[in-house]
């Protein structure tokens, strides 16, 4: 009788602990299934409200089954949040149909105190954002959520700027999710987009040309790859204002100090209330110009493209004038910078040694 209890009781304490090993391994095995984003469960349903202060579920309503583009910011950044949204503004515009139809795109603050559904719309408006692309508030601890989920966080943020200023493209059905930098040219990034996110089904049909039949690039110029990729968002060389002015011969039409110091640090120019500097703020939607943290080598660079490619647009709007876009042409080599190895900033700089240059040459002339 004694044996019948004791194997009664051992048999009871091994099922106990059997069930409570299944357990513990179905608890394992379900956040293991939700290890990675193709895995059920693996994104919240967070609540968030876009800038008509509707609410959208993150899950449900954001990102399921769509290809999306998601960055996040806040309205208050004078820094890097205005070059990103001026990138995306012109990912959204080479989507045309596509935006808010094939493609979503969605910008997610990371200061949801102070970016009420209504701050975002003024932000938006602000930008002159169009349809298929929504901005998005919610509660800090949620949005926190979703940027770790994202691999869009990090422990070391002190301030709201230290947030990353990557941001990522995917497609939710197929579990495809790519970070990408403000930097990367707008067409490269629509052919992601509406290419290998969306399993080609918008590009399989445009006739694919023999590698044989490229025509040779030219190589770059210098400055041009900076240009493209910091400032062809808000600005053209030629063609028209967009967010901020053309550029076209800005190297004549603004002092060469002022202009290397407007390039490297447009943030304390403004806090400062330069005159210029306030007056083309005002000018164009109260829209600062981001700091782009330009090296000295960066700022030379980017202002002999604009000399350049000012005195090459000129030369194709002379058209029917042979002899007028023979004599453009010949200038078009910019004017050289001195470069005596002093920091543009502060003081004595290769751009104020040559415009005292430009002043000594001009006085012998005379």
């Amino acid at each position: 009788m004694i044996y019948t209890h004791i194997t009664a009781d051992i048999c009871r304490d091994l099922a106990t602990r059997m069930l409570l090993v299944c357990l513990l391994s179905l608890a394992g095995a379900g956040s293991a299934t939700a290890a990675s984003p193709t895995d059920p469960g693996y994104f919240p349903n967070a609540p968030l409200q876009n800038q008509d202060g509707e609410t959208l579920l993150f899950y449900d309503d954001v990102i399921k089954g769509k290809v999306v583009t998601i960055n996040f910011m806040f309205t208050s950044c004078g820094d890097s949040c205005p070059m990103e949204t001026a990138k995306l503004r012109k990912i959204q515009e080479m989507l045309g149909e596509h935006a808010g139809k094939d493609v979503y795109m969605y910008s997610i603050t990371v200061d949801p105190d102070r970016d009420t559904p209504a701050a975002l719309k003024a932000y938006m408006q602000k930008f002159k954002i169009g349809p298929g692309w929504q901005f998005l508030t919610g509660k800090k601890a949620d949005i926190d959520l979703i940027r770790k989920k994202l691999a869009m966080y990090s422990e070391e943020e002190e301030e709201l700027s230290d947030h990353p200023i990557t941001f990522v493209l995917g497609n939710e059905a197929t579990g495809q999710w790519l970070k990408r930098t403000p930097f990367d040219l707008p067409e490269t990034l629509i052919s992601v987009l509406l290419g290998r996110l969306s399993q080609h089904r918008f590009t399989a049909s445009i006739p694919q040309a023999s590698y044989a039949q490229a025509r040779a690039l030219p190589p770059a110029r210098t400055g041009e790859d900076l240009f493209k990729g910091r400032c062809a968002a808000c600005h053209t060389i030629g063609q028209g204002d967009r967010l901020g002015p053309d550029l076209l011969d800005v190297v004549s039409r603004r002092d060469r100090s002022w202009l290397v110091r407007w390039l490297q640090e447009p943030d304390i120019m403004l806090e400062e209330k330069d005159p210029l500097a306030m007056a083309l703020f005002n000018q164009y939607g109260k829209v600062p110009m981001p700091n782009l943290k330009l090296t000295d080598k960066n700022t030379l660079d980017l202002i002999e493209f604009l000399q350049t490619e000012s005195k090459r647009v000129q030369a194709a709007a002379a058209g029917s004038n042979p002899q007028a876009v023979n004599q453009l042409e010949s200038n078009l080599e910019p004017e050289p910078l001195v470069h005596d190895n002093t920091p543009l900033l502060p003081g004595n700089n290769p751009v104020q040694v040559q415009a005292r240059a430009d002043e000594t040459n001009s006085n012998e002339v005379q």
